[in-house]
């Protein structure tokens, strides 16, 4: 079918703003031809595609803040992209936005070991911090499974997590500072390089706000120094209830460890067959287990561990000799999304979070739609803080089979939600989870999230058609008041 030609007035309108645009960004800043725009009509959720307006990439915080000046001046939406690893959609461009690009903003700005912090402009990948530190015996502690792609700006945007979140705490935990620029081109500065701070917490409010509320350009970081050990064990038993009820027992002892995976039997063969990394076949689920700190205290702590796991009936215990063995373990974790894609020819990769002992009932009711809807599913999921992602493997050249790959991913939200959960751990609402949120939050909750966004950008041109499935208009919502310590809107009674 072919698409409409768009009218002269659009045209000329569009026209305009690739101008005006130029005339902020030189160069090659502004892309408007539609094959190079197709580099952009997505992001890591590519079953939904859209062309954006026109995208532009400036290099200066100032270029940011005159691009987006503009855009309110003008009316004009704005959808904030990183490295485009999103996997909720949350980078998805608009016809009639512009996608504001940050992949020039790649430098690493300071380094200060003495109060253990990285300044880096926010399209620096995750890994990247690491590895510009690592040989002082630094590292970055979130690690999300795109750590080689994803940059800082997205991680503090989706408030990303990793293998070792459990221990060490999500992008949230770990973030000192953030710049910011507002939708009118206001520049402001958010923490530093302390560790608190008094007043609203407006850091937090930007730490997961998925382009909501503004452009972030610098991030600080805490960097940490590297254990002195680390070991880690792979655990194969012979049910996933057994396999959870390991996960709950070692967190009861008292013990956090530096990471605490589950894989399925499912996605056990499909990470060995990609990495090799020497996983249990035969094994029902797969319990990765890092313990790390002082020698003796990870000694110690490997001997309860190997109880606590035999009690629970693991047929295969091993514990890595060295560094390159602990690695290879990880390797497979790592690897397991593309590894999946080796065996499917799509996939969706859901992501949900439940209380740690809802988890045999969670996957029992996983196992249960699988069957309902004819779809195969491998679950890989951060075992010790309850983030699921449930690996929904389809055909989108079959008929019908995206379809059922999705309602079958909300009916595992759904589930989540349902046992005392939420839905989403680390890859946000975006566009994939907006029209569940009427699953966790009644109108009322709804509207006063909106009312946040309204504070910021008024005009509601930031990221427009994310996160939330009915959006207001700002002058709709009214203005909160506080009376007594409760929120209340100013056309319900005093109490």
């Amino acid at each position: 079918m072919k698409m409409p030609k768009p009218d002269a007035e659009v045209i000329a309108r569009r026209k305009q703003i690739v101008g005006a645009l130029r005339d902020i960004v030189p160069g090659e800043g502004v892309i408007d031809e539609a094959d190079e725009l197709r580099a952009y009509e997505c992001d890591g959720l590519t079953a939904y595609r859209e062309l954006p307006l026109i995208v532009v990439l400036p290099a200066t915080v100032e270029q940011v803040s005159k691009v987006l000046a503009y855009c309110l001046a003008n009316g004009i939406k704005v959808v904030p992209r990183g490295a485009g690893t999103s996997l909720s959609g949350g980078a998805l461009p608009l016809a009639d936005a512009v996608t504001l690009g940050l992949g020039k903003f790649n430098r690493i700005l300071d380094i200060d070991y003495d109060n253990r912090c990285v300044v880096a402009q926010t399209g620096v990948t995750n890994l990247a911090i690491t590895e510009a530190v690592e040989d002082k015996g630094f590292y970055y502690a979130p690690d999300p499974s795109s750590q080689i792609a994803c940059t800082i700006g997205g991680n503090v945007a989706e408030n990303s997590g990793g293998v070792h979140c459990l221990k060490y705490g999500l992008t949230a935990n770990n973030v000192l500072g953030l710049q910011v620029v507002l939708i009118d081109g206001q520049v402001i500065r958010l923490g530093g390089k302390h560790v608190g701070a008094d007043g609203y917490d407006l850091m937090g409010v930007l730490t997961g706000s998925e382009g909501l509320l503004g452009v972030i350009t610098e991030v600080t970081v805490r960097i940490l120094r590297k254990p002195e050990t680390a070991r880690a064990f792979l655990l194969g038993f012979a049910t996933i209830e057994a396999a959870a009820k390991c996960v709950a027992d070692i967190i009861a002892a008292g013990i956090i460890p530096g990471g605490m995976e589950m894989m399925d039997r499912p996605a056990i063969h499909a990470a060995e067959d990609f990495v090799h990394a020497g996983y249990p076949r035969d094994a029902e689920a797969l319990l990765i287990v890092e313990l790390d700190g002082v020698e003796a205290e990870v000694d110690h702590l490997i001997g309860r561990v190997q109880r606590i796991a035999e009690d629970n009936g693991a047929d295969s215990v091993r514990v890595s000799a060295n560094e390159d063995e602990r690695l290879s373990f990880w390797a497979g974790r790592k690897a397991a999304f593309p590894a999946i894609g080796r065996i499917s020819p799509d996939y969706y990769c859901m992501d949900g979070t439940i209380p740690r002992g809802r988890l045999p009932e969670v996957l029992t009711g996983v196992t249960e739609l699988s069957k309902r809807f004819g779809l195969r599913v491998a679950n890989v999921f951060h075992a010790g803080d309850g983030n699921l992602h449930p690996l929904i493997l389809y055909d989108a050249n079959v008929p019908g089979e995206l379809e059922k790959a999705e309602e079958f991913g909300a009916e595992i939200l759904r589930l989540c939600v349902k046992v005392g959960g939420v839905l989403t751990g680390e890859h946000g609402v975006g566009v994939e989870k907006r029209d569940l949120m009427g699953e966790m939050f009644n109108e009322d909750d709804l509207k006063h999230q909106q009312r946040l966004k309204c504070a910021f950008d008024p005009k509601s041109l930031l990221n427009p058609g994310k996160v939330f499935p009915t959006l207001h208009r700002c002058a709709e919502l009214g203005r909160v008041h506080i009376h007594r310590g409760r929120m209340r809107h100013p056309d319900l009674p005093r109490f």
